[in-house]
């Protein structure tokens, strides 16, 4: 889920910025510290997208840089437990696929893509249902549900978001597009008998 929130952080300028204008310098220097950064607790910082106050600088000795305390709006992507999410498959592996949720990525293994046995056909880097024909690869259009969230501040790339597909009104969407179709056909079907 994508959320504004208000955030306090301390910056520093460097003294070969120092002639600029505070407020676009201050801005830069926050983008380039913390854009992209993840926090257990806060979840990943996605941009900074306004400055509401720069506190007085503060130089440290030794030190020719002068460093502000800046209060700030960002947009952070906070994963939370059972919310829906819709996402491109980026990879398809033979243990499940690595679907994009905003700035992280989340693994929807292969016991959680359909009730199916699904194997890998490696040839076209897809997965593939052994019943009904269908089939997922890289590309493809999905909505599931997070089922577990680990976050690993020091290393993003480490941090796992489980998904499933495994409920209603979940799957790959060109799934649940054909499903809708077929009831409304079976739905059209017996009331145009009866006219």
């Amino acid at each position: 889920m994508y959320k504004m929130m208000r955030l306090v952080d301390t910056v520093r300028i460097p003294p070969t910025l120092l002639g600029e204008d505070v407020a676009p310098t201050v801005k830069n220097a926050l983008r380039e510290k913390l854009e992209g950064q993840v926090d257990k607790k806060l979840g990943s910082l996605v941009a900074v997208c306004k400055i509401d106050e720069i506190g007085e600088g503060h130089i440290l000795v030794g030190d020719g840089a002068v460093y502000y305390d800046v209060t700030f709006e960002a947009i952070m992507f906070v994963p939370e437990l059972q919310e829906i999410i819709e996402g491109e498959v980026v990879e398809a592996v033979g243990f499940g696929v690595f679907v994009g949720i905003g700035p992280m990525d989340g693994l929807l293994h292969v016991s959680q893509i359909t009730d199916d046995f699904i194997s890998y056909d490696a040839k076209n880097a897809r997965l593939v249902t052994k019943g009904g024909g269908k089939s997922i690869s890289e590309g493809d259009h999905v909505r599931g549900r997070i089922v577990a969230v680990s976050i690993n501040e020091r290393e993003p790339k480490e941090s796992k978001i489980g998904l499933t597909m495994r409920q209603t009104a979940l799957g790959k969407l060109q799934w649940l597009e054909e499903a809708r179709r077929k009831k409304q056909q079976n739905e059209a079907a017996p009331a145009e008998k009866a006219a």
